[in-house]
């Protein structure tokens, strides 16, 4: 459930935090108070797009955050909706919307004052009756899924071969070419940098080579540094044995002639190890040329030419499976078609047996919230086999067995329509959340009718929370929670009322002013008679 509410700058609420509290919760107030804000809150919640004109004028951002317990785990939620979009959390770490979605949205579920129209469009009622299949039924759902997947994947071979099985061949050869002449070269990565600076040393070796004898020859010759350092070493000993403070230069000198006798070492080994091979020269050019060749063709770079040479072997293999499945695939799509037809007649089944026991038991609910013979029908009939299924789902109503039954949309009033979705959800299992929200679905209704509706949701609240927000004194007088949401000046405030105050909510409610004597004595029978059909459906009352 729902355990706590805070929502700070969200239209025209500036700041409300509210603890609904379990069972039926009742959300009251003067049309244009802001009641709904409070089930927008609780939308954004469980991760609805969220629109930037729902921040209100306390400053740049909303924010909404709510703590729920869903059986032995606490869960903490919150929004925030500023300049720069929207951001959501879970338990204090920042998430995206879809993620938040995931978490919260099969815990949440909310019913709007529009939902009749859903009722008029297949998919809606299709996922209604598929949420009441029993086992078999969702057995028989998954099979055609899977049927029509494989069918799908059938015909998309069947596309790609295309009917033309030279063009496939031709670019299968065109693939294994590609992969083969890449493969021929060896390229590696990095490769083409080396080996253009490795060019440009062979290039010049001669000159390099020439370089380093000039170098060796200026250490080791006569008169060269080497003779130099040789002759100020044998100085700096001979002084170092009279002044022994010249100890210390005379070692630096002997390190630097020895350092000048493995420098030249290095040097004529360099020379040595010069190559100037012309075949040496020639073979480098050679793989240069070939790297820039298949860079040429097939990428500006080696690392592109690897990728490239995996895609078109992947090609070669898709086309090879391909080409070697040709002959079967008309089989295999022939096969796939049947098994998908049975599927298809398997799942219609099981939609038509849901379809009936939904609306009995709609039906039943529809009786209990004042029509004494109602129509209702899930007709499923077949049609073209599609991803959803092989069927087609509608609902047809009427408010009387003596009326022809048709669209909901044609045949409904508004006082019907309300009473419908309640029925409908009611029989579909709208409870199965721990938290539903109706949203003034009870447009058009009233009197003994009202009263039954709010039992309903009464009795629907009996092991879960259920908030609703209503204009109807006599569903407001079977809330556990009460609350309120006013206006002062131009923001809305929420308080919960209890006792006098929610005596007096109800008053306004029933003579549309709260001071009125004889409204406050019917807002007090009116609580009685809740209380006692309470008592007599042995309901727990907590208001």
């Amino acid at each position: 459930m729902l355990d706590e509410l805070a929502v700070d700058n969200l239209g025209l609420i500036a700041r409300a935090r509210v603890f609904p509290g379990p069972g039926l919760v009742a959300v009251t107030g003067e049309t244009g108070a802001g009641k709904t804000l409070l089930l927008g809150a609780l939308r954004l919640l469980r991760g609805d797009l969220a629109r930037r004109d729902r921040v209100g004028p306390d400053g740049p951002e909303a924010r909404i955050e709510g703590r729920f317990r869903l059986g032995s785990e606490e869960v903490v939620a919150a929004r925030r909706l500023g300049p720069d979009g929207s951001r959501a959390y879970v338990d204090g770490s920042m998430v995206t919307r879809r993620v938040l979605e995931e978490r919260l949205r099969s815990a949440v579920e909310i019913v709007a004052q529009h939902e009749h129209l859903a009722l008029g469009r297949e998919p809606a009622l299709r996922t209604i009756i598929d949420a009441a299949l029993d086992g078999p039924g969702r057995q028989a759902r998954d099979e055609y899924a899977a049927a029509w997947q494989r069918l799908r994947n059938l015909r998309a071979d069947q596309a790609a071969l295309g009917g033309d099985r030279r063009s496939l061949e031709r670019e299968l050869d065109l693939a294994l070419y590609q992969a083969r002449e890449i493969a021929a070269v060896g390229p590696a990565a990095g490769e083409d940098s080396a080996l253009s600076v490795e060019l440009e040393r062979l290039y010049h070796a001669a000159d390099i080579a020439e370089a380093l004898a000039d170098g060796h020859a200026s250490l080791t010759g006569d008169g060269g540094a080497g003779d130099a350092l040789r002759g100020l070493t044998a100085a700096l000993q001979r002084a170092a044995a009279f002044d022994p403070s010249l100890a210390g230069v005379a070692q630096r000198a002997d390190g630097l002639a020895a350092e000048i006798v493995d420098l030249a070492d290095d040097l004529r080994r360099r020379r040595d190890e010069t190559d100037q091979d012309p075949a040496v020269l020639d073979a480098t050019r050679q793989r240069l040329a070939a790297l820039s060749d298949l860079k040429r063709k097939y990428g500006d770079t080696l690392e592109e030419v690897l990728a490239f040479a995996a895609g078109a072997q992947a090609r070669a293999d898709r086309l090879t499976g391909l080409l070697a499945r040709a002959d079967s695939l008309a089989a295999d799509a022939a096969a796939a078609e049947g098994t998908l037809a049975a599927a298809g007649d398997a799942l219609t089944t099981a939609r038509s047996a849901a379809g009936e026991r939904l609306a009995r038991a709609a039906r039943r609910h529809l009786r209990d919230l004042g029509f004494r013979s109602p129509v209702l029908r899930l007709p499923v009939t077949p049609a073209p086999p599609g991803p959803a299924g092989a069927d087609r789902v509608e609902l047809l109503f009427s408010s009387d067995a003596s009326l022809e039954a048709g669209p909901v949309g044609r045949v409904a009033s508004g006082g019907e329509l309300s009473r419908l979705v309640l029925a409908v959800h009611l029989a579909a299992g709208a409870g199965e959340a721990p938290v539903v929200a109706f949203d003034e679905i009870d447009a058009g209704i009233g009197g003994a009718t009202a009263l039954a509706m709010g039992e309903k949701l009464a009795a629907l609240a009996e092991g879960r929370q259920i908030l609703v927000v209503t204009h109807l004194p006599q569903v407001a007088a079977f809330a556990d929670t009460h609350l309120v949401v006013e206006r002062e000046d131009s923001r809305a405030v929420v308080r919960r009322v209890e006792n006098a105050q929610r005596l007096e909510e109800l008053t306004r409610m029933l003579a549309g002013f709260p001071a009125s004597e004889r409204g406050r004595e019917h807002a007090a029978e009116l609580l009685e008679a809740a209380a006692a059909r309470r008592a007599a459906r042995r309901l727990p009352s907590r208001g």
